[in-house]
């Protein structure tokens, strides 16, 4: 049975041979892919860090997220080495608070945001601005200004309405902006489609098939207040195969030639 290629077909019709894995022999285990290294199962209850969640709900009450800093700075720190010559930006739509951007900063990451309200989170624990990417589909004029106030270090552009806006506004501001352009590849990730980001008929960013990412490009590269320093790529969440995030960059890196 021949294998199609990684960027097709649609919303995982085809997955890689391992995947879904099948059940853990100890359905008890706690997998340090899915877990924090530090939680194990004492006596029937879960512990993170040494500490029985029991005592946790009890005395903040629940729901309740509930981080191991360690864990976040131990993982933090491998993703810096193995990506020594590059930045690594944590994406804080994942999970943001004052203490957690506090971690990112002193391991030395960047930070991705995607509103006003998680930029704002960001400035409150006196993460550098230059050090944060601002982007998300659809951002407000209000969100745009904040980011420009604050001197974030680059924005995503996801749209012609977009690009046009954000020249506007620093031309107001006597800024020049380093920004980025979202480029929808084709890939279609083995994922479930609602998390899926990149192939061609969704609402993220420009397409490369149709010629709409050129298109961006030329737009920004005619704005003198738009400084273009790189193309953006987002395949989807969840996603089990890596093959896609090869295929992705290969597009990307037609773009440029």
């Amino acid at each position: 049975m021949s294998r199609v290629h990684p960027a097709g077909p649609r919303h995982a019709d085809v997955l890689p041979e391992e995947h879904p894995m099948p059940p853990a022999a100890d359905l008890n285990a706690m997998d340090p892919l899915i877990w924090p290294r530090s939680a194990t199962r004492e006596d029937g209850a879960v512990t993170i860090g040494g500490v029985d969640v029991r005592e946790l709900a009890e005395r903040y009450g629940t729901p309740l997220f509930v981080y191991d800093e360690e864990d976040v700075r131990s993982r933090a720190r491998e993703y810096v080495a193995a990506f020594h010559d590059g930045d690594v930006h944590y994406a804080g739509k994942a999970f943001l608070c004052t203490a957690v951007v506090r971690w990112l900063h002193e391991e030395g990451l960047g930070l991705d945001v995607c509103s006003g309200g998680e930029l704002a989170v960001a400035m409150a624990a006196g993460f550098p601005a230059e050090r944060i990417t601002m982007h998300g589909s659809n951002k407000s004029v209000a969100e745009l200004e904040y980011a420009l106030d604050c001197g974030v270090g680059r924005v995503v552009l996801d749209s012609f309405e977009e690009i046009a806006r954000l020249g506007y506004l620093a031309k107001e501001k006597g800024v020049r902006v380093k920004v980025m352009v979202r480029v929808t590849t084709g890939v279609e990730a083995h994922t479930h489609e609602f998390i899926a980001t990149a192939h061609d008929d969704q609402k993220f960013g420009f397409s490369r098939g149709n010629g709409d990412a050129l298109e961006a490009v030329r737009r920004v590269l005619a704005l003198d207040r738009l400084e273009l320093v790189g193309l953006h790529s987002h395949i989807g969440s969840q996603i089990f195969d890596t093959d896609g995030f090869e295929v992705a960059a290969h597009r990307l890196a037609g773009l440029l030639v």
